[in-house]
């Protein structure tokens, strides 16, 4: 069975800069705990910044859900990485606490892009999950290193009858899949998805 390579490319695509970028980021990622599959590098042509973009999907692979896009754009010279949005791979406005930013040699900027995309693997996510008999009504991705979340939803019919009343009174609108992970308690399981194991 052939093997799917990481950030796999056409290399007619690319320039030798890009070649060399690429192929580092490619190495390296052989190393990483992480599907081939959800690595993607695209060529300068196949996005609208007009620059090589290689990107991660680091997802929950217990429940098949995608949890957070990073990629780095990166135009021959200078890298800049960050969160990306999910389906257009764009950067934010405002740089997030994934940001990052480098220069140098394709083969110096490849090195340091794969540096990046490890120390954001390594972080410690974990899947924080509220029951109601037997059924998950509200999750919550988050890293337990700083307790920020990544993503979230919650399911009003399989929420307790209580807490749907309260909600109710209160006018509170689900219907965006959002939580208020105070008004919830504690989570009644946490799941490690990814990343080192938090010490109690």
């Amino acid at each position: 069975m052939e093997e799917i390579p990481w950030f796999e490319h056409d290399k007619d695509d690319l320039t030798s800069a890009q070649q060399e970028f690429a192929a580092v980021l490619s190495a390296r990622a052989r190393s990483w705990s992480v599907d081939p599959l959800d690595t993607v590098l695209l060529p300068p042509c196949h996005t609208c910044f007009g620059e090589l973009l290689a990107y991660l999907d680091i997802g929950d692979p217990e429940r098949h859900q995608g949890v957070l896009t990073i990629g780095a754009h990166y135009d021959g010279t200078n890298v800049r990485a960050d969160k990306l949005h999910n389906q257009n791979f764009s950067r934010p406005d405002a740089p997030t606490e994934f940001t990052f930013t480098s220069a140098g040699t394709p083969t110096e900027a490849a090195h340091r892009t794969a540096d990046w995309f490890e120390v954001v693997l390594a972080r410690p996510l974990v899947r924080c999950e509220w029951l109601y008999e037997g059924k998950v009504y509200a999750l919550r991705y988050e890293y337990t290193d700083d307790g920020r979340g990544l993503s979230e939803g919650f399911e009003t019919p399989l929420a307790p009858p209580e807490l749907q009343e309260r909600f109710a009174t209160e006018g509170v609108d689900r219907g965006s899949g959002r939580i208020n992970r105070a008004g919830l308690g504690e989570p009644d399981r946490v799941v490690h998805v990814r990343g080192m194991k938090s010490t109690p």
